[in-house]
């Protein structure tokens, strides 16, 4: 079975990805993120077609304990961040939790 990629974010942050042909998203106005973000990203976290979750870094400040766990230590789906500072070293360890070894290290090559 195929996965997907889901976007999870405000309207501004998901249109750039759906444009791009990414079909599973859910908008959650900035205005609504307290109340309706953990209900989207567990609703992609259940979604067995789901392989990779994309949300904003900054939305993780938004989310509940329980369901912050929870995306940092899915494997499968995925959660990766884009945005905000260190992005660059935060998706690496997210791509090595990922499939388990870390491609950037020269030792491993």
């Amino acid at each position: 079975m195929s996965q997907e990629i889901a976007v999870v974010g405000s309207p501004d942050f998901t249109t750039g990805f759906r444009l791009a042909g990414v079909r599973r998203f859910a908008n959650v106005p900035d205005d609504d993120k307290a109340e309706e973000l953990d209900d989207a990203v567990e609703q992609m976290l259940a979604a067995e077609d789901v392989g990779i979750i994309v949300m904003h870094d900054e939305d993780l400040d938004h989310l509940s304990r329980n369901t912050r766990k929870s995306v940092e230590t899915s494997v499968e789906p995925v959660l990766v961040t884009l945005g905000g500072s260190g992005s660059s070293s935060g998706l690496r360890e997210q791509i090595k939790r990922a499939i388990g070894i870390d491609l950037m290290d020269e030792d491993q090559q």
